[in-house]
């Protein structure tokens, strides 16, 4: 089997030379957990390359680690990419000719080219034990030497090695690194990056003694044999070329080309972690980020296309990427930043796909009833006018429509934070309100020409009190609202009139006058 697994390398080698001119790129999660910020930029710079040169966009799931990978993660990761529109051309669910696209189900591949490289004597069988092993990286450490391998099977006599094999020994296979090589990258981000192999690193294994590949060898092979011709990551794997780079040469493969992206930080210059809050794309999913707005400041992370604009589309950006303009400066994760490019997308949806997103979030918090139907869209027309430029991402409604719908004046005049304005005569204006009501005067907010009434209403009630200006309308906003601050009290008052049948939790007005004239007697009067 091995034999005929180890057949289809010439024939892959030839499928290579096939696909001159082909951007061929991948991603490759290893499903131990969710995608964070640094992954989703990772794999979107690939995709935009991709998309941008007509090439292909392949994701292969690195699952090598079974005590840490599940399916369940990788599944999480492959949903969220979906989300953010990252869709593959070759992968797990889509499939292609160069799969499987798991390197758990390539083992077979791993372990021909493994012995193929120890037919051609560029890896060896090495019978060392663990605890051999950590006896010479002790001594070493103690003689204040280099703790990398030291060669001992390197060039030991093949009738000794194959003794041991006879007697079903274990062992590793490990990477006879060339005397004197140095091997170089021109990299896309950081320039020429060259390293002297062997003061770099000991001859390092390629299968453990369990037959399992270590991580570098499935990865140079994989690349080959997937065609990926550019390889796009994140600088914490620029250590890892030289022994990639090593490996595809011994087989006969000429490396891709490499782009190492810089990290990406917090605000404090740490390296992102969850102790700066979200992190992962679900979690921007669920606080109500929008996938083009997620897109849109990751492809600033480290990219700018020469100019001052910030707000791109999708396909703004593809058609404008280059690897040309990433910088090797780390990129700092701003979620003040994120949540202002999110609104400005917000901003740009059209009114009916606004309202009905804000619309999901009410009803999945318990705002708005799913049951009202029809009833609600009047409702939520208002929603997203009040919410155009209030909200920055997609949750913040919950809070907005809340607050609007509920009545908390006891709470706001217990708080004393309104102390101010009730030392200022707010007694006076809540009782020219109540009377205004009790007498038919006051909009009830569903008239066609409710601006103009609400308008003459609010004069009459400063001529009925003597005030104008914040004098008039603080006091007006605490009565009818019940908080000293928040959207337009004219559009919150509309909002109320149009909740009936649809915001159950809703207060009326009629229980907000009623509750006014309580407060009112006990509120003192100004001389």
């Amino acid at each position: 089997r091995l034999g005929q697994v180890a057949a289809r390398v010439p024939a892959a080698r030839r499928c290579l030379a096939t696909l001159a001119g082909e951007t061929r790129v991948r991603f490759a999660p290893s499903p131990t957990g969710s995608l964070h910020v640094g992954g989703a930029r990772t794999a979107l710079f690939n995709w935009l390359l991709a998309r941008q040169q007509g090439g292909k966009f392949i994701i292969r799931v690195e699952d090598t680690d079974t005590a840490r990978s599940t399916r369940e993660s990788e599944e999480s990761v492959l949903r969220d990419l979906a989300w953010l529109g990252l869709e593959a051309d070759e992968g797990p669910t889509q499939g292609g000719d160069r799969g499987p696209y798991r390197q758990s189900e390539r083992g077979d591949l791993y372990k021909a080219l493994a012995q193929k490289l120890v037919d051609e004597g560029k890896a060896y069988p090495c019978f060392c034990t663990e605890e051999e092993l950590e006896a010479k990286r002790a001594a070493a450490e103690a003689a204040g030497q280099d703790s990398k391998y030291d060669g001992e099977w390197r060039d030991v006599d093949p009738e000794v090695v194959a003794e041991r094999m006879a007697a079903g020994d274990p062992y590793t296979v490990r990477f006879r690194v060339p005397s004197g090589k140095y091997f170089q990258i021109d990299d896309a981000v950081r320039g020429k990056v060259g390293w002297e192999a062997e003061a770099t690193v000991g001859d390092f294994i390629l299968l453990r003694s369990s037959g399992v590949p270590v991580y570098n060898f499935c990865v140079a092979v994989d690349d080959a044999l997937m065609g990926v011709t550019t390889v796009v990551r994140a600088e914490e794997h620029l250590t890892n070329t030289l022994r990639q780079g090593l490996v595809l040469e011994a087989l006969g493969y000429a490396p891709p080309r490499y782009a190492h992206l810089s990290l990406v930080l917090g605000e404090d210059r740490s390296k992102l972690s969850k102790r700066h809050g979200a992190t992962s794309i679900d979690q921007f999913r669920r606080e109500g980020f929008l996938p083009q707005a997620m897109v849109n400041y990751l492809s600033l992370l480290g990219w700018n296309d020469g100019t001052d604009q910030e707000i791109f589309s999708p396909d703004e950006i593809v058609q404008k990427f280059s690897l040309d303009r990433v910088t090797k400066s780390p990129a700092v994760f701003d979620m003040t930043k994120l949540r202002w490019v999110n609104a400005q997308h917000l901003r740009r949806l059209p009114a009916e796909e606004f309202a009905a997103m804000l619309r999901a979030r009410l009803e999945e918090d318990g705002v708005v009833d799913p049951a009202a139907g029809d009833a609600a869209v009047p409702f939520m027309a208002k929603v997203a006018e009040v919410a155009a430029d209030r909200v920055e991402v997609v949750n913040d409604v919950t809070g907005l429509v809340s607050g609007v719908l509920g009545y908390a004046l006891e709470e706001t005049l217990g708080s004393g934070s309104a102390q101010g304005v009730v030392d200022e005569g707010f007694a006076e204006v809540a009782a020219a309100i109540v009377r205004s009501h009790e007498a038919g005067e006051m909009p009830e907010g569903t008239e066609e020409d409710f601006g103009d009434r609400w308008k003459a209403w609010t004069k009459g009630v400063g001529a009925a009190t003597g005030r104008k200006g914040k004098k008039l309308f603080q006091p007006l906003r605490l009565a009818l609202t019940g908080a000293m601050a928040g959207p337009d009290v004219g559009s919150s008052v509309q909002l109320l009139a149009l909740s009936p049948g649809v915001a159950p939790k809703a207060v009326p007005m009629a229980d907000r006058i009623e509750q006014l004239r309580r407060v009112a007697k006990e509120a003192p009067v100004s001389a």
